[in-house]
């Protein structure tokens, strides 16, 4: 079952994934920059899917409500992120909040740091130092804590996947224990109680929580958490592959592993092919994240869907509430939903 589109209307993820495209083909047919060279056929099925599906391309509307400072030029967005370039995730940060930001006539200004302390000064001086900036976006590559962000101005300031010990702005976060639950929870729905779980790195945040939401959710049937069902991976799919092959040769195998994110899923499914067993007639998996190679696994991974797109077009959509409207927010935290994704790798537990 394919998720459905956001409550706030269908995103370029949402047209991609009906499509059975990559979201840059889908950008690529419906920006249509020069130089791109794709088939007819493929434009016209992309087109037809974003009609179907009432996409429509982000449109700059008038700021009728918008406070007296929206005309003093103020219009940039400054972006501040550690990197983009070591995973997916923060590249849907910034596309969210690049499409949010010019529905609200703004630029989004992208500044990468590298996670160097003296780079990161100098750019929140030098953003402090431009007057067309209206409001900052601090993120992080991975979910952790971070010191508050010292900018020399007043400047209003949301959190992106990154949180502070003082809870001194609003925070966008993804729901991690929930859907550490979520994925649990479908597995046990499906009559599965030995369940194994290949988590990532336990130093991580992401790791911790959705951990947590795998002991929730046995915990809610009354199932103990079993040690030798719950092994640390690395995020990669050798690690994946490694744990489900120690898994599968235990007295009492798992019928269903979680793994705590797509890539090591990917591995479980190689492991539990070369072993003579077939997923999911023999074990089921489940995989996190959603990437995109994820619906084009044989059978299809079944995998919980992380909002990373929503969080930063939410982000701007706070920021330009604060800076251009004149609304407070409190400095709290908000978890965003981390919805299922059916496919076809979880099957009903055989007695």
């Amino acid at each position: 079952m394919a998720k459905k589109a956001s409550p706030t209307g269908p995103t370029m993820i949402d047209v991609a994934r009906a499509a059975g495209v990559s979201q840059s083909c889908v950008s690529l047919v419906l920006n249509d920059p020069p130089g791109a060279r794709l088939s007819e056929a493929t434009r016209q099925h992309v087109l037809a899917t974003a009609k179907s599906l009432g996409y429509h391309l982000p449109e700059r509307r008038a700021r009728k409500k918008a406070a007296p400072a929206a005309g003093t030029g103020r219009n940039i967005i400054a972006y501040v992120v550690d990197e983009l370039s070591l995973s997916p995730h923060p590249v849907l940060h910034v596309d969210g909040a690049r499409d949010a930001a010019w529905a609200a006539e703004c630029l989004l200004q992208v500044h990468v740091t590298r996670g160097n302390q003296a780079i990161e000064t100098e750019t929140l001086a030098a953003i402090a130092r431009e007057p067309s900036v209206l409001g900052i976006i601090y993120a992080t590559h991975f979910t952790r804590e971070v010191e508050a962000p010292i900018v020399p101005r007043a400047l209003p300031t949301v959190l992106v996947n990154c949180y502070t010990a003082d809870r001194l702005h609003p925070t966008l976060l993804p729901g991690e224990v929930a859907g550490g639950f979520a994925a649990t929870q479908h597995l046990l729905s499906k009559g599965h109680r030995r369940i194994a779980i290949i988590g990532g790195e336990a130093w991580m945040d992401a790791s911790r929580d959705r951990l947590k939401g795998y002991r929730e959710a046995l915990a809610t049937a009354d199932i103990g958490a079993d040690a030798e069902l719950v092994r640390e991976g690395d995020w990669t799919s050798a690690s994946g592959y490694d744990h489900t092959i120690e898994l599968m040769k235990l007295r009492l195998p798992p019928t269903a592993i979680f793994c705590a994110n797509d890539l090591m899923a990917l591995g479980a499914m190689e492991a539990i092919s070369d072993l003579g067993l077939s997923v999911p007639g023999d074990v089921s998996v489940i995989g996190y994240n959603d990437l995109e190679l994820s619906r084009h696994l044989r059978p299809p991974l079944t995998t919980c869907h992380v909002p990373n797109y929503d969080m930063g077009r939410r982000a701007v959509e706070l920021l330009v509430d604060m800076a251009l409207l004149d609304r407070s927010h409190r400095a709290m935290i908000t978890k965003l939903e981390i919805p299922l994704v059916e496919r076809a790798t979880v099957a009903a537990r055989t007695p």
